[in-house]
């Protein structure tokens, strides 16, 4: 039985005010589950759970606006990861990441639909076709949920795990959103006579390669012609240039669609090309406002999804999602982990360990399940109760450890303190802004700034003592603790 105190729709003459409190106390929630160590968008979920119609009476059921909102959200997602995505870290494991985001989830969403049809489809009589797309809908690891909760908790792995993890977080969502609309369309139509199933997997396959092909394409086309534009169209600010880029991005992913590519696929590799190639000034103040766009897109999107959930129809399928999610959290997604990476005999088995627990659903599968229910496909209310389960369950077991899994494994690193800039911005063409700790050692061959011998191009931009900021000179003496400033480029002399 719902539990409301009062009963309000969201999408009301009220709509501002609503959102405002929500927002407003999605960040509080966000804020106090740091220190607990939970993951913000597990907390963004179970505050639309809260407040929904089963908590508090706010009711949001209208399925197709949530699934324009979702899909707007992962689009500015996806262009914001792949405009910080470097080429730099993703050459070497470039390879790796995109197997996993093709070949990884494909054997995921096989093992996966297999074994909800043996322990469940085939004694309730669903269709295999529909245990699949089931399958295929929580067969990504979510991007959002990804880039979040590696970010947010400071992780610093080794073997180049985290590029590659966002990496392939960032590629496989276009994968499993083809193969989930791909079967949708297969269970919505009726199977003309003399087409068998065969024909029904070839022309599947043909679907699913001209969306990535097409996809691709236009990513790159429009990564470079944006590339040309950004070189040579001077804008004052940094707004408009991050406004140009925003709307360059949605041009992609517009262009694929109506094509019949993948347009997740398209924005995300035009913005890679973007990011890397375009000479975009004032290209830090960008990125920020990215960060700052894809914190609000997050937020609203797992509050929305979190409104859409009835936990009161979740109870009947509690035990099968558990089990359908123990399955792919220590079964099918390790397979899919060490049977595609086994190839590269250079990556630990640790190294693999980690990336299958890495497998972590959120929003991705969450939005890609309101297909079949927009779709009006039978049993797809259930499928999303199952799904959103599934959801929870991994964010709080995966999300919750991954830090910890991380340390036992022996894969973190210690966090490095960013440099201290005492609100000076460094232009990124003069070099790279480093903070150094002044030892004993250091002092050992003198006391003075001068006796350090510093490398050649390096310079010390500021020293700070304690709560005292001193500008630097040859003949000051430095003291132990003592904070230099230092930035790393090309010298004259």
């Amino acid at each position: 039985m719902p539990l409301s105190l009062f009963s309000l729709h969201l999408m009301s003459e009220n709509l501002l005010l609503l959102a405002s409190i929500l927002v407003f106390a999605a960040i509080l929630v966000a804020k106090a589950g740091s220190k607990l160590g939970a993951p913000s968008l597990l907390l963004f979920l179970l505050l639309g759970m809260a407040v929904g119609a089963d908590g508090l009476g706010l009711t949001f059921d209208d399925f197709e606006v949530a699934e324009s909102i979702g899909h707007f959200a992962m689009t500015i997602i996806l262009l914001s990861a792949g405009l910080e995505t470097s080429f730099s870290d993703i050459k070497p494991i470039y390879k790796q990441g995109a197997l996993l985001s093709t070949v990884g989830v494909l054997i995921t969403v096989g093992l996966s639909g297999l074994f909800i049809w043996l322990v469940g489809g085939k004694a309730g009589g669903f269709p295999i076709l529909a245990c699949f797309m089931m399958a295929a809908v929580m067969g990504s690891t979510d991007s959002a949920s990804v880039f979040s909760v590696l970010r947010e908790k400071k992780l610093r792995l080794r073997e180049n795990i985290g590029p590659m993890l966002e990496l392939e977080s960032g590629s496989n969502d276009p994968m499993a959103y083809m193969l989930t609309i791909l079967l949708v369309k297969m269970l919505s139509i009726e199977v003309a006579p003399g087409h068998g199933a065969m024909s029904m997997i070839l022309s599947g396959a043909l679907v699913v390669l001209v969306q990535i092909v097409v996809g691709l394409a236009i990513g790159v086309g429009v990564g470079f012609a944006a590339k040309w534009l950004l070189d040579h169209l001077s804008l004052p600010g940094f707004a408009l240039p991050a406004i140009l880029v925003l709307s360059l991005g949605f041009f992609a992913n517009g262009v694929a669609s109506v094509l019949g590519g993948n347009g997740l696929l398209a924005i995300y590799v035009a913005a890679i090309i973007i990011g890397n190639k375009a000479k975009v000034k004032q290209k830090k103040e960008i990125l920020q406002f990215f960060s700052g766009l894809t914190w609000l897109m997050q937020l609203v999107m797992f509050l929305i999804l979190g409104l859409l959930a009835r936990p009161s129809q979740m109870l009947p399928v509690l035990l099968p999602a558990i089990l359908i999610g123990l399955f792919m959290i220590v079964v099918a997604r390790p397979a899919s982990v060490f049977l595609t990476l086994l190839p590269f005999k250079g990556m630990s088995v640790r190294a693999k360990t980690f990336v299958s627990w890495v497998g972590l659903k959120g929003a991705g599968p969450i939005l890609f399940a309101l297909c079949p229910v927009v779709a009006g496909l039978e049993g797809a209310s259930m499928m999303f109760n199952i799904v959103f389960i599934i959801t929870l369950f991994s964010l709080l077991l995966q999300g919750v450890s991954l830090s910890k899994v991380a340390r036992w494994l022996r894969l973190s690193y210690e966090e490095t303190p960013k440099a201290e800039t005492f609100g000076i911005e460094i232009p990124e063409e003069m070099g790279m802004l480093s903070d150094h700790v002044v030892t004993p050692e250091d002092l050992a061959g003198g006391a003075t700034l001068r006796d350090l011998r510093l490398p050649h191009g390096i310079r010390v931009l500021m020293v700070r003592r304690g709560e005292q900021f001193l500008v630097p000179h040859g003949s000051m003496q430095l003291q132990p603790e003592d904070h230099l400033v230092i930035i790393l480029g090309e010298s004259d002399d």
